[in-house]
């Protein structure tokens, strides 16, 4: 007889993730959950922009120039944000904290220097998998990419202990993996009278904006809904889907989809394998861009 689903819920990244694993038992798949749940935590202490003694934190505090040692895994989605912010000619940017702090969106970090007003991504420097230097004064938030980077260890962490099926939902950021495709009903918003479905095949899917951006005053007013680039709001109305084999990418790009030009966007949808719906009031069914995940 093949095991019965189990699922489990927690408040973590400011939101709730729930995860499903199948193909364990009730003892092996409830260690596995709390296995994953540790480490989305351990992401979320290590890469909050609000947190004292996060590594983003130390980074803060640091004087600029001095090699610090940070965890591999605040490392890996630095890289990841770099990557995302040259593809996207810095319409990703982690470094517009520096601007959001300047507009009282973000509250100042307990730095002893004022961020410099042209610093971007491109002055954060990873000289190792283990240390990153700061070559202007800046701050970071990675609050656009990192819950996706959670996500991603989360169903890793399950995959090695044995589960046949995952799914880890993370208020949107969402991974399936598995041999076995999974329908995702998309939030209904924007005027859309039919809230779109997509099959996901171990792959993962984050939808930006619209109705939930509305909704709550953090996502309305991130770093992630701003162009990393110039600082502009990008249109609150909007909602955004990307499917992207790994969910650290389809959160980050969710936010380039909405804040870039269309040329940008193919671009960056191209090279990541990606494809985005894109949906506003006026329209009856959205756009679709992109190359199939």
């Amino acid at each position: 007889m093949t095991a019965a689903p189990i699922r489990r819920a927690r408040p973590l990244l400011g939101t709730f993730v729930e995860i499903r694993v199948e193909g364990l038992g009730v003892a092996r798949g409830a260690r596995a959950i709390d296995c994953a749940f540790a480490e989305i935590a351990a992401v979320h202490r290590l890469m909050s922009f609000h947190e004292s003694g996060s590594d983003l934190d130390r980074l803060h505090r640091t004087r600029v120039g001095d090699r610090i040692a940070i965890d591999a895994r605040t490392h890996e989605v630095l890289a990841w944000s770099a990557r995302i912010a040259a593809s996207s000619a810095g319409a990703f940017d982690p470094t517009v904290a520096t601007r959001q702090v300047e507009r009282g969106l973000l509250p100042r970090p307990a730095s002893t220097w004022t961020a410099h007003p042209r610093a971007d991504w491109r002055d954060v420097e990873l000289a190792d998998s283990m240390h990153v230097r700061l070559t202007r004064p800046l701050w970071i938030d990675l609050g656009g990419i990192a819950k996706g980077y959670a996500v991603d260890r989360a169903v890793g962490i399950l995959l090695d202990c044995g589960a046949q099926q995952v799914c880890v939902n993370a208020g949107g950021d969402l991974r399936v993996a598995g041999l076995r495709a999974e329908i995702v009903h998309l939030r209904s918003a924007c005027g859309i009278a039919a809230a779109p479905a997509a099959q996901i095949s171990d792959g993962a899917l984050a939808t930006s904006g619209g109705a939930l951006a509305a909704r709550t005053w953090r996502a309305a007013r991130s770093a992630a809904s701003k162009n990393g680039r110039n600082g502009t709001l990008a249109d609150a109305a909007r909602t955004v889907s990307v499917a992207a084999p790994l969910c650290v990418v389809a959160d980050a790009l969710a936010k380039v989809v909405r804040a870039a030009d269309a040329a940008v966007t193919r671009r960056v949808l191209r090279e990541f394998a990606a494809q985005a719906l894109i949906a506003s009031p006026d329209d009856s069914a959205g756009a679709i861009f992109g190359t199939a995940a």
